[in-house]
């Protein structure tokens, strides 16, 4: 399966030492099936931080679906199981890992996720009526690779400037 990075320079090799605690999966490398979403990051990430919008294919190798690995997959629309641990991941306070998946599958927290985040964490929403709202919006997918032992199931095939 092909799977996208969009960042502002080549990886030669992933650090996952690099990544940022607090992005809906927690720590770890993130990629995409949707080429038009990568190009979108790659290009937000250039104009963010500089260099030149780089589109990274990688081929990843399903086999890992199906491995010892440990591996969450939430339903491609939003649930209340979804929002609660997004949400988790992205709560500063929680300075430890909130879990121990080698994978994760599900939807990205955007613009719009976060809104209704931020309305659950203030009490204006419950879970449940934040994960509804968002029922009717497609949100595009991500898969979150967390481990080393992961990431051997991940090969680059190509990078491109965007």
């Amino acid at each position: 399966m092909k799977l996208y990075h969009g960042t502002n320079s080549d990886i030669e090799v992933i650090d996952l030492t690099k990544g940022l605690r607090h992005k809906d999966f927690g720590k770890g490398f993130y990629l995409t099936p949707d080429k038009t979403t990568a190009i979108r990051m790659a290009q937000k990430k250039a104009r963010l931080f500089g260099g030149e919008a780089t589109l990274l294919t990688y081929e990843f190798d399903e086999a890992a679906m199906h491995s010892d690995l440990n591996i969450k997959i939430f339903p491609e629309k939003a649930s209340v199981e979804w929002l609660l641990f997004v949400d988790a991941n992205r709560d500063r306070k929680n300075i430890e890992s909130i879990h121990d998946y080698d994978i994760v599958v599900g939807p990205i927290a955007d613009d719009g996720v976060v809104l209704q985040l931020t309305n659950f964490r203030e009490g204006i929403y419950s879970p449940e009526q934040a994960a509804e709202l968002l029922q009717d919006r497609y949100l595009d997918q991500q898969y979150y690779l967390g481990t080393e032992k992961a990431l051997r199931f991940l090969h680059k095939t190509k990078v491109e400037s965007v």
